[in-house]
């Protein structure tokens, strides 16, 4: 059993950065891929990137790549998500998720166990 809560969301300027935080606690974090998907208001949730457990393994949506950086530390059960030269567009809850296994980890459906969200608004 795995309990996330994810903090750090905000308002920002395009352009700007923020650095999102998902605290996890149960003793499968260290075992577990981690993953931050988006939800814009009437869009389906979206991938945005994903580590492995012993955070050897990264993976980022095309449309963040060289933007976001997803990080990890275990001894802190925390996962993190910098988001840099934010835009419009990135406007969305982001969630943290916890999964098992690094198989088809861009998929919402690969993940067991969800936090409740924070809100990430980027204005023009």
């Amino acid at each position: 059993q795995v309990q996330l809560a994810e903090s750090g969301g905000g308002q920002v300027q395009a352009g700007g950065s923020l650095r999102l935080t998902c605290s996890a606690s149960g003793h499968t974090f260290s075992s577990s891929t981690m993953g931050w998907f988006r939800q814009a208001p009437g869009k389906e949730r979206e991938f945005v990137a994903a580590i492995s457990s012993s955070a050897v393994l990264r993976y980022y949506a095309d449309s963040v790549k060289g933007r976001f950086t997803i990080s990890r530390d275990n001894a802190k059960n925390t996962v993190y998500l910098q988001m840099n030269i934010l835009k419009p567009e990135d406007t969305a809850v982001y969630y943290c998720a916890a999964a098992l296994g690094w198989t088809g980890i861009s998929r919402p459906s690969r993940y067991n166990y969800w936090g409740q969200g924070t809100q990430v608004t980027v204005s023009s």
